[in-house]
């Protein structure tokens, strides 16, 4: 999870255009459902994907990602950008099961359009949402970085995003967390009492937690580097993130020297946890290139995550799952393109994810919910 989706979609052009003037191979050809001779691929689900059943797809325009679960599970809260809804930038939407899709039924907007939101999550009671706005800052969407001449890749932290509580019908009713500089990227325990979040107030991109009013703030993480996308665990007692973490020189002044314009730069990430206090920090993976958007199984013992460590050309995500010790890595899912922020239902029973599967050849993004099996 976390930060705008936008980013990740402007990131698999941008891995595209650098790696395909070095590269004439078929990208997709190790994959037989691949698109031949110009058609576009129509696979919803791939027969590798053992874990997954009865998978059902939820949107067909534009770009859709960071798709939760209510705690009933009746309902899911997500971020898009769809100018069929009028959206100019990423906005928060969410959508009820049992009105079937939103192909043809427009979700109801939260965000009401102002400024650019993300990081959207379902408070205790399924009543109202959690999610980060730019609001504070103007209505109208900041604008993206301008391209940078050392041609790196990087995503904006606007420091005007803050944490807002609304109800279902978008009314703001409490500002949650807010402050000078980036407040965004909570989610919430299963248990409902804890957020965590991330924020640069300590100059650095830090993880924090805090009582579900957004009281008792605590800074969970303090090492140098951009620790994000947090998940508790089911039983609310660690802690999965993203993180990349600088150790060379170079890398460090690369780093703060990006921080200090307000940029990251997200292409090399390894998934960690943590306690809930940020004892025992662990490092899960080790695979280099961008391994990011962990969830918790729900068993508690392995983690899912999205990553394109063995793509060829860079811009191939997909599903992972591996133990919380880091052994038994397995992948997931199969699409030649994009396959990432997955989320469990509390229940275990299905899995909610984001893919460029099934897209008629456009670049759109897509949710899709399917039934789990172990």
């Amino acid at each position: 999870m976390k930060n705008t989706f936008l980013t990740w979609t402007a990131f698999i052009a941008f891995i595209f255009l650098v790696v395909s003037c070095d590269n004439t191979a078929n990208p997709l050809q190790d994959n037989k459902h691949a698109e031949k001779a110009g058609q576009p691929d129509t696979t919803v689900h791939y027969p590798q994907e053992k874990h997954l059943t009865n998978i059902r797809q939820m949107t067909d325009a534009g770009d859709n990602a960071e798709a939760y679960f209510s705690f009933d599970n009746s309902m899911i809260v997500f971020q898009a950008k769809v100018p069929e809804w009028g959206s100019t930038c990423d906005q928060i939407y969410y959508f009820p099961f049992k009105d079937g899709d939103m192909k043809q039924r427009m979700p109801k907007l939260l965000s009401e359009g102002l400024g650019r939101t993300t990081c959207s999550f379902f408070m205790p009671g399924d009543t109202t949402i959690l999610y980060a706005s730019t609001r504070s800052g103007g209505d109208e969407c900041p604008p993206d970085p301008e391209k940078r001449s050392d041609g790196k890749y990087v995503w904006p932290i606007y420091s005007d995003f803050d944490i807002y509580i609304a109800n279902l019908k978008g009314e703001i009713v409490d500002t949650l967390i807010s402050g000078p500089g980036y407040d965004a990227e909570a989610t919430i325990s299963a248990q409902g009492d804890k957020i965590v979040f991330t924020s640069d107030r300590s100059g650095d991109l830090e993880l924090y937690t805090c009582d579900i009013d957004g009281s008792n703030i605590k800074q969970i993480t303090s090492e140098l580097g951009y620790d994000g996308g947090a998940f508790f665990s089911p039983d609310g007692s660690k802690l999965v993130f993203r993180s990349s973490r600088p150790k060379t020189e170079e890398d460090i002044k690369v780093y703060k020297d990006l921080l200090a314009q307000g940029l990251v730069m997200p292409t090399h990430m390894e998934i960690y946890t943590c306690n809930v206090d940020g004892s025992e920090l662990k490092k899960i993976t080790n695979l280099g290139k961008a391994n990011w958007a962990p969830f918790f199984h729900p068993s508690g013992k392995k983690i899912i995550f999205s990553s394109n460590h063995a793509g060829k050309r860079g811009y191939e995500f997909n599903l992972y799952m591996i133990n919380i010790d880091g052994t038994g890595l397995e992948r997931i899912t199969y699409d030649a393109v994009f396959d990432a922020f997955p989320m469990f239902s509390y229940d275990g029973k299905k899995l909610v994810f984001s893919s460029n599967r099934n897209n008629g050849g456009t670049h759109n993004t897509n949710l899709f919910v399917a039934d789990w099996v172990d």
